[in-house]
């Protein structure tokens, strides 16, 4: 894998996920109590072998810089390492990058400087695990130009994904980014007889693109220094098919794209069941995140159902279920929170008089909600979404799709219900 330089894609303005990325990209989310959103890629690469990685950043990069230079560091004598390419003007371009594929374009002359006979390209918002020697293999194998990572998905995902039909030998024959007509999703429907045991099934007939691409450096630079494409789905794979050899790499595992806040709550939730789809418990292919040197938590006289609580948070008489609680969350006496997201705090607090502290105070209930770093719960509280609202946006909290969410440095006084 040595031949393999990676570029990870910071994304655009994740507006889908507002107001998590009000203040921070979307891979700087927190993930799973204690992770990021950008370590799943990471770790994939560190555990197949990949060790020179590039993260490009532009849109509310601060959190996700600070975050990659605190966390991975790899040895004096190594020459791995995980770099942020931030954007930048240039002689050749005065413009932000306006595409997947800009970004790539636009960071290609550093990319260059280390000679990779490969490059890999990868999203920082997805949530699977993956061995990319192993797709690797198979693009070598196939003597492909180009690579993609094929997921079967079912129809009603086919208008949020790039489809695509792929023949027996794994060359790709027809891509199609995003399609909203039900003929054309008709017309790109796999023969399930002939593709079940790469996973097509009647409920899942569709092969999606995951977004994960090998490239053969030098038909990566053509591609990108002609017609001037902007995004690798819209443009640059279907150009690709017929001037290049494109193959499919299918995969089986669960992938989850995080773009929305209900796909993020619902992803983050599904962490908590008994045998969860991603499993952070692997120590064969573990995920690395910044080491905070934090206590263990301290739960006194609660009840915890089904929920993960993170490191240094202090829990008092409480009754926890269905629920994710983040590193340093406080949660006082008397509280009841189910089915609930906490993202936790960036640092502990001394008592401040006068002011709601950090946390979640005595006696309050939380239901089906996000609550993001910093916030302060006041005490007697309820956030229930008792109105039953779907899209609204207040002054200290917003709802998305029925989910109510508190943003980072939230504040709700005492004795409201939501």
């Amino acid at each position: 894998m040595k031949d393999i330089l990676a570029v990870v894609l910071g994304g655009g303005k994740g507006s889908r996920l507002f107001p998590l990325t009000l203040i921070r990209s979307k891979p700087a989310v927190p993930l799973g109590g204690q992770y990021r959103l950008i370590d799943i890629p990471i770790s994939n690469c560190i555990n197949s072998g990949v060790n020179r990685i590039f993260v490009l950043t532009q849109y509310n990069s601060e959190s996700l810089n600070r975050h990659i230079n605190q966390t991975y560091r790899f040895g004096l004598f190594s020459q791995g390492f995980v770099d942020i390419l931030a954007a930048e003007q240039t002689p050749e371009s005065t413009h932000w990058y306006q595409g997947t594929a800009d970004a790539v374009r636009q960071c290609l002359r550093h990319l260059l400087t280390y000679s990779p006979k490969h490059i890999l390209i990868l999203s920082g918002d997805h949530l699977y695990r993956m061995d990319y020697s192993a797709l690797f293999r198979r693009h070598i194998e196939c003597g492909a130009d180009v690579s993609l990572c094929v997921l079967p998905v079912g129809t009603s995902e086919a208008s949020d994904l790039g489809i695509l039909k792929m023949e027996k030998s794994g060359r790709i024959s027809e891509f199609c980014e995003k399609p909203d007509r039900p003929d054309l999703i008709e017309s790109l429907k796999a023969d399930v007889d002939k593709w079940q045991k790469a996973g097509v099934t009647p409920d899942r007939p569709l092969m999606a693109s995951m977004g994960i691409y090998v490239f053969n450096t030098d038909a990566l630079v053509e591609v990108l220094r002609g017609d001037p494409m902007m995004d690798f789905g819209r443009d640059i794979i279907p150009y690709s098919l017929p001037r290049y050899n494109v193959s499919g790499y299918i995969f089986n595992g669960y992938w989850e794209d995080i773009g929305t806040i209900r796909a993020f709550y619902k992803a983050n939730l599904d962490l908590t069941v008994e045998k969860p789809k991603f499993n952070f418990y692997d120590s064969e292919a573990p995920i690395y995140s910044h080491p905070r040197f934090l206590p263990a938590s301290r739960i006194l006289k609660c009840q915890l159902q089904s929920s993960i609580v993170s490191e240094g948070c202090e829990i008092e008489d409480s009754v926890i279920s269905d629920s994710v609680i983040g590193i340093r969350s406080i949660i006082r006496q008397g509280t009841e929170i189910s089915q609930t997201l906490m993202l936790g705090a960036d640092y502990y607090e001394e008592n401040r008089g006068g002011r709601i502290p950090l946390g979640v105070g005595r006696g309050s209930i939380i239901r089906g909600a996000i609550i993001d770093k910093n916030a302060r719960i006041g005490a007697s509280v309820r956030i229930v979404n008792s109105r039953n609202l779907q899209d609204h946006d207040a002054e200290n909290y917003f709802v998305r799709d029925g989910i109510v969410i508190v943003p980072k440095n939230g504040v709700i006084e005492d004795g409201t219900e939501i």
